[in-house]
């Protein structure tokens, strides 16, 4: 009898919650091929990357292919980060090879091979010494006066702006060279000056340093630290000491424009080279962080969601900035949240990981006061900085231009001229939400995403002159005359980042006013762009949520909110956390030097029980107050939610798969808990009609053991072939 053929066991990047078989390539032995090697394997009638989970005997009867080539002579994915990926599938429900292809950057899951991973620098050449002093002033001089010592590329970037076509000058003429660094030892956070009061630590701050210094194995810390408290210095200090013992350190923010302000304050203090990972980086150079991480040539890594997927392999601490902020979802293709991946990393890593926020999610709270989690409070704020001060203005009956009233217009005046700036928050970019006919009340509608009982008004941009819906990205002109009655009265409806823009310029145009929000913040560094231009200067910043999220603007003296009532009527259970959080983040924007700050905000329900408690008790009576509510009603963190979406041309197939789901959950587990099937809250989009059902279980472990049973199921139904779906464990957004 012959010997059975031993087959690779391949994980592929396809919706089939299944592995693959292929024969090694070139004639090699099976288990010559490692666990975790991408391999290379046709498919189809196309070629692509996937990654080997296992090997064993092939099936009698089957035609197998055979693998094409093995990019890399070891595995990619091993250890703790390939075991944890394969947790996580398990986890969301979701199939191995997506999961993996996610955790790889996107050169690698091509099959590209693998980048250079040294740190490079420059230095003088012979005759670039030489040379020097004879040089005249001018940028060449310059740069070359900054090269007194080797210094790397990442160095230059923080010193130097836009140092490379000037450099290129310099090498073409021989005066310089480029040069691998070597890895430099971890010296610590540059001792402080007498000058330098806000690196020493205050009492608050040592004792939250000390306990992460003295946690050993993992521990998860919640830092729970007002605006302004210094919850970076604390960081610092922490990883200087993971640094010190010789260990890695990740660190994830929540969003792309934080990065620069973080890097360029790590590199200054912590005395190695610090690592980005961000999707303003291109394909190439977030693989080369990658790799450089998995061979211990990185040892601390700042990057947005996606940097949870690095390997560690000598992790010391991993911290999670802002860790309440939705930024950390992912809301498409694998939907995991890379705060609560980043826990399952440092658990498995035995590694302490901090968990960062003025604002901490209810269930992050909720895990505290459980004993889950340690509490690190910060209660005052770093240095002599005071709390802003915070006045609900009442705008009811008042004049308001722009969404601006009267008081607001005279306190950025007072404020522009004490020498301040000023930062006008509205978390509704475009020019205004909706363009509407003032003679016969027509409204531009998305034609993708309206339904007769619910449309979906179009947000006017450019001033009046384009019309772009913000949920399917349709675009069209502006109507010149209305196309029900033919009026010219159409007229913008509803405030807009881009009209309080063009309202604020009219009124101050002795300073800048600078518009931050996605559209103005599209290429790379476009957002620290903003801020550099603004400086020290008086101004103005009109911005969305991307402002609150962890900047540091020593000269804002002033916040007005714009447009916060919509927030206190949502349906969301999360909405009233949301815009807690919203609004304590914008507010501590203000005062956070010497210069006392204030903030507006204005509504048409001063009342509001939200806004009064938030003024009056602050984030934690809020928080105290609607755990309770949550408890009552049997919403997380006292529940646990998944979320089964559905969607197609038409609403048949998709009510007819979510019928098929909530009949195998109800047989499965009958005491599991269903809403729907029903339209989502937004029953069409770009054209799909959707639907929802939401599971809920009391316990965690009889969610996952009813969608154990339901899943596999699912892929292979008739139903499944006639729709789009997804499942989203743990959602944040029932949208």
């Amino acid at each position: 009898m012959p010997a059975p053929v031993h087959v690779l066991r391949v994980a592929l990047p396809t919706p089939l919650p299944r592995l693959f078989d292929y024969l090694p390539p070139g004639g090699m032995a099976a288990d010559a091929v490692a666990v975790g090697q991408r391999v290379q394997v046709p498919f189809g009638k196309r070629d692509v990357v996937g990654v080997v989970l296992g090997h064993g005997p092939a099936a009698e009867g089957v035609d197998l292919r055979e693998a094409l080539a093995l990019p890399d002579p070891a595995p990619l994915l091993q250890g703790e980060l390939l075991a944890s990926l394969r947790w996580l599938a398990g986890y969301l429900h979701a199939p191995v090879g997506e999961v993996l292809a996610t955790a790889l950057p996107a050169a690698l899951r091509r099959g590209e091979p693998l980048p250079e991973t040294a740190t490079f620098g420059w230095r003088r050449s012979e005759a670039g010494e030489t040379a020097f002093p004879a040089m005249r002033a001018g940028k060449p001089r310059a740069l070359a006066a900054l090269l007194d010592a080797p210094r790397s590329e990442d160095w230059l970037d923080d010193a130097a702006p836009g140092w490379r076509s000037t450099m290129r000058s310099l090498r073409d003429r021989g005066l310089v060279e480029r040069i691998e660094m070597e890895l430099a030892p971890a010296t610590g956070p540059r001792t402080p000056g007498d000058a330098d009061a806000l690196f020493r630590p205050n009492d608050e701050q040592q004792a939250a340093i000390d306990a992460i210094r003295d946690a050993r194995g993992f521990v998860p810390l919640l830092l729970d630290g007002v605006t302004g408290s210094g919850k970076t210095e604390v960081y610092l200090q922490a990883i200087a000491d993971c640094l010190a013992r010789g260990k890695q350190a990740l660190v994830l923010v929540p969003e792309i424009g934080l990065t620069p302000q973080a890097l360029a304050r790590f590199r200054a203090r912590l005395g190695v080279p610090v690592h980005a990972l961000h999707s303003g980086l291109t394909d190439h150079e977030r693989a080369a962080t990658w790799l450089a991480a998995a061979r211990g040539q990185a040892r601390v890594v700042v990057g947005t969601r996606s940097a949870v997927f690095v390997p560690l392999p000598e992790a010391g601490l991993l911290v999670v900035d802002e860790e309440h902020d939705g930024s950390y979802k992912q809301f498409d293709g694998i939907r995991y949240h890379a705060r609560d991946f980043a826990i399952v990393r440092a658990r498995a890593l035995g590694v302490p990981i901090v968990l960062g926020s003025a604002t901490p999610a209810l269930e992050s709270l909720h895990n505290a006061a459980s004993g889950r989690y340690a509490h690190l409070r910060l209660r005052h704020r770093a240095g002599n900085a005071k709390p802003p001060r915070v006045r609900i203005v009442d705008v009811r009956k008042r004049p308001l231009q722009a969404g601006l009233g009267d008081e607001a217009l005279r306190a950025i005046r007072a404020a522009i001229d004490a020498g301040g700036q000023v930062l006008v928050f509205r978390n509704r970019r475009g020019y205004a939400p909706v363009l509407l006919c003032h003679d016969c009340g027509w409204s531009a509608h998305c034609p993708r995403c309206s339904t007769p009982d619910k449309p979906t008004p179009m947000t006017v941009h450019a001033h009046g002159r384009r019309l772009q819906c913000h949920h399917c990205g349709h675009r069209r002109p502006a109507p010149q005359a209305c196309p029900d009655c033919a009026s010219l009265g159409l007229q913008p409806q509803g405030n807009g980042t881009e009209r309080i823009e063009a309202e604020l310029q009219a009124r101050f145009g002795d300073v800048p006013v600078l518009r931050i929000d996605r559209g103005s913040t599209g290429q790379r560094d476009a957002l620290q762009a903003h801020l550099d231009r603004l400086g020290d200067a008086p101004g103005i910043l009109v911005g969305t949520q991307m402002l609150a999220k962890g900047h540091d603007l020593p000269r804002l003296t002033l916040v007005v909110v714009v447009g916060i009532d919509e927030g206190l009527f949502s349906a969301d259970f999360r909405s009233g956390e949301k815009l807690a959080q919203l609004l304590v983040q914008v507010a501590g924007r203000a005062g956070r030097a010497e210069r006392p700050g204030e903030v507006l905000l204005q509504t048409h329900h001063p009342e509001h029980p939200l806004l009064q408690t938030l003024v009056h008790g602050g984030y934690h009576a809020f928080a105290e107050g609607e755990l309770a509510l949550r408890e009552a009603a049997g919403f997380p963190p006292f529940a646990h939610l998944a979320l089964l979406r559905a969607e197609a041309k038409h609403a048949d197939p998709p009510m007819q798969f979510l019928q098929r789901a909530a009949a195998g959950l109800a047989e499965a587990d009958p005491d599991i808990v269903l809403h729907g099937p029903l339209p989502a809250p937004m029953p069409r989009r770009a054209g799909y009609q959707r639907l929802q059902l939401v599971v809920s279980a009391a316990a965690r472990r009889q969610l996952h053991a009813a969608l154990d049973a339901l899943v596999p199921g699912l892929h292979a139904s008739p139903e499944a072939r006639k729709v789009r779906w997804s499942l989203d464990v743990d959602p944040v957004d029932l949208y």
